[in-house]
């Protein structure tokens, strides 16, 4: 069996390998006189066509920001890092709380989870810990000394008027529900969110650490039984993203330049008191990327943390595209607000105006074919790099979610290619997000399809 830098030195040449070969076949590295545009495009094509033909090809360097931190992330930080080592007793851990939001709608899957949740934590030595479920309609969670389960109180308001999760994460901030001292951590996770006592580990060393007040870790998609395959090679881009753009930016610049994921987040209530999920309707859609901007802006630092946690992507294909234009409208409000130092934001508003132009950017793939324009070769080369790279993002993704020792070589090169083929049909959905996204209302928090068993009809 490879070792963890055996791995990550096969990853890397193997990545180094397929952009090469792209670069030569796109022609971003020209070997010959063919891959050379010998038209004269403003005579070719008029000098409106031409406007719009570079103007399109230059919307693909948007990318480049996000696209750089994630092949940095890839390539600098191990990519199969060994399993989490404990760096001291779990047993003089600080107190540390597992907060699960749910509206209640799935209260078995919620109930079984906290259950999991609970042994994993035992399992890994872990004593000082409770798990609270924050839910607006009561879901009769079992009395047990190491669960709470907290009902939002329907005529509960924020005074900025926050709504969904972030009106129920700042009721657990209220004082006369909050039992949890300033120098304690909270762990946010979705319903469906299990721990693994990689993470468990993971969780416990950052406390430990204590250096900084916030942290997230990866989280895979293609553990246990896969529901939907489509949806779940498609997220393989996902792993990809924590592997690479978040780690970099947590590791290197402890900063959440991105901003970050809704569940693993690992907060010290003291921090969270101050950053505050009361941030009217503009921080309720997407309150994680409102809530990290805002601690990015109070000078707050981040880390990563090692070890990975498992949900399930959608189980269709229609909540994949409500749940992708939903965090697009609420990424659209954190961006657009005032509340926002624009310093603090504008690698997101670069990443925000990269994934609102993508039908525009899509279009330039057919026109590129269609009407070839000569460009500066640098130009070139990174349009190919760019390209490239997020198709290596979708390999990588499935590598590093499914296991060659469970599926077997046959099945899991099976996974790669059908990762790949995944790619047209997660452009469309991509596309039409954000068409939806831009023209439909913003205040909506649609939640997906959460408990497989909800799927089964008799």
């Amino acid at each position: 069996m490879l070792n963890s830098t055996s791995k990550h030195i096969l990853h890397c040449a193997l990545l180094f390998g397929l952009l090469i070969v792209f670069e030569i076949f796109c022609g971003g590295i020209k070997v010959t006189e063919s891959a050379f545009v010998a038209i004269d495009p403003w005579e070719e094509y008029g000098t409106l066509l031409t406007i719009v033909l570079y103007l399109l090809r230059l919307l693909t360097f948007l990318t480049l920001p996000q696209v750089l931190f994630n092949f940095f992330g890839l390539v600098i930080y191990n990519a199969f890092p060994e399993k989490v080592v404990l760096k001291g007793s779990p047993l003089l851990a600080p107190f540390i709380c597992i907060r699960i939001v749910t509206r209640g709608d799935y209260a078995e899957l919620v109930k079984t989870n906290v259950l999991r949740n609970m042994n994993t934590c035992l399992d890994t030595g872990l004593e000082n810990f409770l798990i609270e479920v924050v839910t607006d309609k009561p879901i009769g969670l079992p009395k047990h000394r190491r669960t709470r389960e907290i009902v939002v109180p329907k005529e509960y308001k924020t005074k900025t008027g926050a709504m969904f999760k972030a009106r129920a994460l700042q009721y657990c901030l209220e004082d006369t529900v909050n039992v949890l001292n300033n120098n304690d951590w909270v762990v946010h996770l979705d319903e469906e969110t299990l721990l693994t006592e990689n993470s468990v580990r993971g969780i416990i060393n950052f406390v430990l650490d204590g250096k900084h007040p916030f942290g997230q870790g990866l989280i895979t998609y293609a553990n246990e039984n896969v529901v939907n395959w489509l949806t779940t090679l498609a997220d393989s881009f996902r792993v990809s993203d924590d592997m690479g753009k978040l780690r970099l930016q947590f590791k290197m610049f402890h900063k959440p330049y991105f901003s970050w994921k809704g569940s693993y987040v690992v907060t010290q209530v003291h921090a969270e008191k101050a950053v505050s999920f009361d941030n009217g309707i503009d921080g309720s859609v997407a309150e994680d990327c409102f809530f990290a901007m805002r601690a990015f802006a109070q000078g707050y630092t981040f880390n990563f943390i090692e070890g990975e946690m498992y949900e399930k992507s959608p189980f269709t294909l229609t909540d994949f595209l409500q749940q992708r234009k939903r965090w697009l409208q609420g990424i659209l409000l954190v961006v657009r607000s005032t509340e926002i130092p624009l310093r603090n934001k504008v690698l997101l508003g670069i990443s925000l105006c990269s994934w609102i132009t993508m039908p525009l950017s899509t279009s330039n793939m057919i026109f590129a074919a269609i009407y070839p324009i000569p460009c500066p070769n640098l130009i070139d080369f990174v349009c190919a790099f760019i390209a490239g790279f997020n198709i290596y993002m979708y390999v990588f993704g499935v590598i590093k979610s499914f296991s060659l020792y469970r599926f077997g070589l046959v099945k899991f090169l099976a996974c790669v290619l059908g990762a790949l083929c995944t790619i047209p049909i997660n452009v469309v959905i991509e596309n039409v997000a954000v068409i939806w996204g831009l023209v439909g209302k913003k205040n909506k928090f649609y939640v997906v399809q959460k408990d497989v068993r909800a799927l089964v009809t008799v």
